[in-house]
């Protein structure tokens, strides 16, 4: 990898260092044509991961089958496995009714439903391969200004004080949620607050948890339960636990006794006792999407082009599967096009149009549903919870939704 590379016109420049910038990055190397650059406003180091160690409170990202499908593709998936907790079964339950399901990976013909992978460890995975491969990165670095030509997209950025000019093909928007790139280019965002917080923090747990992960709705928001690789012979799970606004603020306020009294009080006592709780971190929740997601010479993908409420835990999973697919479209492309026209681009928008919409209705929707607590609807939904259970077809579909496998151009099976 060149970290100074004074030649200032590539043919991908790609806003955003994080885990989707950097996948979509070794997507694109893989194919060996064009000239890529990574720009990332933080530190990004050489890191050395062969004495990876975790730590108690590490954030995870769970992974869908057909991440795991992408990453085998890239070749690092054999180096994410070696921290990945496997997920075997699915445990759905609704706190104080009788409706459940359990989503099974022998039934739905895989050797899991999904991955828990900490944070740290699969993008030091990442960067490592990064740095392996013909890839250009420039980190603590600054976009200055953004502006679209005829034959590139000119960007102006800023590194300790030095400025330089790039001119791109392709420009990709990567920079996450609140994106900087998307407010220079005038692409506005649709959001919707749900009025509710999540609070993220690890868990360790009296029983081990047996490779189950629990999704358990609540009359105040959903809470999941992921299980984790052991730390120091301690059985873990990350939590998410959603809750209104006001609530979260006050479990927040709370001492690590009252708050794993409160979670034991919502969740039960299906993993026994819970014993400590790490690092809290709250979250307010919104659905946000980009109006635009393509222009000529310009890509929004990740968190910038659509952020979700994690209660079904598919956003990275269909950011993932969003780069795959623009990885495919532009090497589609004869030899010597033009990668920055708008018809491929185009094409990449109409192919995950459908997976998108489902993703972010099924999202949407389970979150209404669930967050709601009249009687008639938590009957409707517990008769959905027992079909479920009662109907083997309709199970596999949600398992397979949930796997990133259920999706039309989606099947990584």
């Amino acid at each position: 990898m060149s970290q100074s590379d004074t030649n200032n016109k590539f043919d991908i420049t790609i806003v955003g260092g994080g885990m989707v910038g950097i996948s979509l990055a070794l997507l694109l190397a893989k194919q060996q044509r064009w000239k890529v650059l990574v720009i990332e406003s933080q530190t990004i180091k050489d890191l050395d991961n062969s004495d990876y160690s975790s730590s108690f409170d590490a954030r995870s990202t769970a992974l869908s089958w057909s991440s795991r499908c992408i990453f085998q593709k890239m070749g690092i998936w054999s180096k994410i496995e070696q921290h990945a907790q496997a997920i075997s079964t699915i445990h759905v339950s609704d706190r104080g009714h009788f409706g459940l399901t359990r989503l099974e990976a022998n039934e739905a013909g895989v050797d899991a439903l999904g991955y828990v992978v900490e944070n740290s460890w699969l993008g030091s995975v990442l960067i490592q391969q990064a740095i392996d491969s013909d890839i250009s990165l420039k980190s603590d670095t600054a976009i200055k200004s953004i502006n679209p030509k005829s034959a590139s997209m000119a960007l102006e950025i800023e590194n300790d004080g030095n400025k330089q000019l790039i001119n791109s093909r392709l420009l990709v928007v990567a920079d996450g949620a609140n994106s900087a790139c998307a407010k220079m280019l005038g692409i506005h965002q649709h959001k919707k607050a749900y009025k509710h917080s999540a609070i993220i923090a690890n868990i360790s747990l009296e029983q081990p948890h047996q490779k189950i992960a629990y999704e358990r709705f609540t009359d105040q928001g959903p809470m999941a339960m992921l299980p984790l690789t052991d730390y120091k012979n301690a059985h873990r799970c990350a939590l998410v636990w959603t809750q209104p606004s006001q609530q979260a603020d006050t479990l927040m306020a709370s001492d690590d006794e009252d708050f794993l009294n409160q979670l034991q009080l919502r969740f039960g006592h299906r993993l026994g006792q819970f014993t400590a709780v790490g690092e809290r971190v709250v979250y307010p929740l919104a659905l946000s999407t980009s109006e635009e997601q393509v222009r000529r010479r310009l890509v929004v993908v990740g968190n910038a082009a659509h952020s979700l409420h994690p209660v079904a835990g598919q956003g990275f999973n269909l950011s993932l599967r969003d780069i795959e697919c623009l990885a495919q479209c532009l090497g589609d492309q004869p030899e010597h096009a033009d990668i920055g026209e708008l018809e491929p681009l185009l094409s990449y928008q109409t192919k995950r149009t459908q997976d998108q919409s489902n993703t972010l209705l099924f999202t949407d929707n389970l979150t209404k549903l669930f967050g709601l607590s009249s009687s008639m609807v938590a009957l409707g939904r517990n008769s959905g919870l027992l079909m479920m259970d009662l109907v083997p077809t309709m199970r596999n579909q949600f398992a397979h939704f949930g796997m990133g496998t259920g999706q039309s151009g989606a099947d990584h099976g």
